[in-house]
């Protein structure tokens, strides 16, 4: 038996299709780590993997991968991730950038999907925006603990925006109120906080929208998801938000912003694959690409 045979009911030529996108990870700390690991076990083939942090003593008690010597040596998480998917994936296409996003969006731009574990508003604003103008189907990922009085509230969510679909500001999630107090002051248990469970349950659900959106075990893939989890119920659900925003157009993300605004025809195409390359890649055809499947599920034509 291999490696991917118990995973073979994904579909057929799976293991190829894995192996020959690419995906692109946004922050890399409780939640992305946990993203990270399960791709790797998965048999994704490429990652772009993106956080300008280091791992501190504090990190140890969520970050998947990291170890006490990497916070005595300030390793940066990026290079946790690496270590992480070579230990997992034979010759992986491994980018592992200790920077902001914003300074490797290049390298994102190539992505087929992006999911996003930031911290801030503003910031998951500015990724969604991103994706937008990319046509890149972006997972965002977000969790808060509440006081109560007498006890602590763990929520979260997991959200598939997704190129025409409704986006962060539709859903509600994002809010000028929201970008005005900024997230790293919400939540009553300390700066930011965080557990390794609840990070653990949101990386799983956005790994699994990846998962449905790249194979053909689900007929169809999904357009727009928004899940939210209660994690003192133990409970997963779809919001109601997103019930509240069926078949309205998004107006928030225009098509005229779309495409890269740096775009220069002058710029040298990049370096054609070999044969050799072609053929490690290649993947068998299927009834139309599952974007433009998406799309057109979407109404967008193309």
């Amino acid at each position: 038996m291999s490696r991917y045979d118990r995973q073979d009911f994904l579909g057929p030529d799976s293991d190829a299709r894995l192996r020959a996108v690419t995906i692109g990870i946004v922050g890399l700390g409780g939640g992305g780590s946990h993203v990270v690991q399960q791709l790797a076990h998965l048999g994704i083939g490429g990652f772009v993997c993106v956080d300008p942090d280091i791992v501190e003593d504090s990190n140890l008690n969520r970050l998947v991968g990291a170890t006490a010597a990497d916070a005595e040596n300030a390793t940066p998480k990026a290079d946790v991730a690496e270590r992480m998917v070579r230990g997992l994936v034979a010759a992986p296409r491994f980018l592992a950038l200790a920077c902001r996003w914003q300074d490797a969006t290049e390298a994102l731009a190539e992505c087929d999907i992006i999911v996003g574990g930031v911290d801030s508003y503003r910031e998951r604003s500015e990724l969604e925006a991103f994706c937008r103008r990319m046509m890149i189907p972006c997972i965002d990922m977000g969790m808060d603990v509440h006081d109560l009085g007498d006890q602590f509230a763990i929520g979260g969510q997991v959200i598939l925006s997704s190129p025409g679909g409704p986006c962060l500001w539709c859903l509600g999630v994002l809010t000028d109120a929201r970008l005005e107090q900024e997230a790293q002051k919400y939540g009553a248990a300390g700066g930011k906080p965080q557990v390794v469970w609840p990070n653990g349950v949101l990386a799983s659900l956005a790994v699994g929208l990846v998962m449905q959106l790249l194979l053909p075990w689900m007929r169809e893939p999904v357009a727009s998801v928004y899940l939210e989890y209660d994690g003192n119920r133990h409970q997963v659900a779809t919001s109601n938000r997103l019930k509240a925003v069926a078949g309205q157009t998004c107006r928030h993300h225009g098509a005229c912003e779309t495409g890269d605004p740096l775009f220069d025809v002058r710029r040298p195409a990049p370096a054609r694959q070999s044969e050799t390359e072609r053929e490690e890649t290649r993947v068998a055809p299927t009834s139309g690409s599952w974007w433009r499947r998406l799309l057109s599920q979407l109404g967008v034509r193309i």
